[in-house]
């Protein structure tokens, strides 16, 4: 099979660890070139370096998701430095659960302004530059969470929800030339934990992870495997979670 991911340039938010940082290592080594966007900037700079010292072309722009420019600026750095932009992964993404007594609003803010309103800014920033070329793809990570509700879980579950109602929305109107796919993972060994404020819930989520969970890779490789159909194919939606997760 040919590979689809050679020169294609690929924006990755939340590039800096987990998810974004193995779909960084893995399109680049395939040939892709990846635009990263994270708040950590030293973590950025490393990912990069290990992608260009192993041959691969990255670039890289401190970025915060709950700020339209930085999305924008992102989208900019890319259509600079390449001349096009081929995919958006819209990574980026928190889980400070809790139960909905606990009345954590900061939390509950946080969630709505990273998990759907930084999906919609990198739709805002991206949208009118697919359209102008005529072809792009959206990869938006969704959750497990945003097919089951579970206690503690409410209001993250509805920001998950929130996404894969938005990417089905932005699928329909998309028409013939733009690609739509929700990536939905189940529990995976990444930091996702260190965004949660109640200490019982970090500790829980920590243990079920360690007991549980599969690694980065395996989102990537799904992401990977999104990207390079064909142009005519769209991969709309893809739940990955460990085999023994309930």
């Amino acid at each position: 099979m040919e590979n689809n991911l050679e020169g294609k340039v690929v924006i990755i938010t939340g590039a800096s660890s987990g998810i974004g940082e193995a779909t960084a290592l893995m399109l680049a080594e395939r040939g892709a070139k990846v635009v990263l966007g994270a708040r950590r900037l030293d973590r950025l700079e490393m990912l990069a370096a290990r992608i260009t010292q192993a041959g691969g072309d990255a670039a890289y722009a401190r970025t915060d998701v709950k700020r339209r420019n930085d999305l924008s600026d992102l989208v900019m750095l890319a259509n600079e430095r390449y001349g096009k932009l081929d995919v958006l992964i819209n990574n980026a993404g928190i889980g400070p659960i809790s139960p909905l007594d606990e009345l954590r609003v900061e939390d509950w803010e946080e969630m709505i302004d990273i998990n759907i309103k930084g999906v919609l800014y990198g739709i805002a920033a991206a949208l009118p530059v697919f359209r102008k070329q005529g072809f792009g793809h959206f990869i938006n990570i969704a959750s497990t969470a945003g097919h089951r509700i579970v206690p503690t879980m409410a209001v993250y579950a509805g920001t998950k929800f929130a996404v894969r109602a938005i990417s089905e929305g932005l699928r329909q109107e998309a028409g013939e030339k733009l690609r739509v796919t929700i990536i939905s993972p189940g529990i995976i060994h990444t930091d996702f934990a260190d965004s949660m404020t109640n200490p019982e819930m970090k500790a829980q989520i920590i243990d079920t992870r360690d007991k549980l969970a599969i690694p980065p890779d395996a989102i990537a490789r799904a992401i990977a495997f999104a990207i390079e159909q064909p142009a005519n194919v769209d991969v709309n939606e893809i739940i990955v979670r460990p085999t023994a997760q309930s």
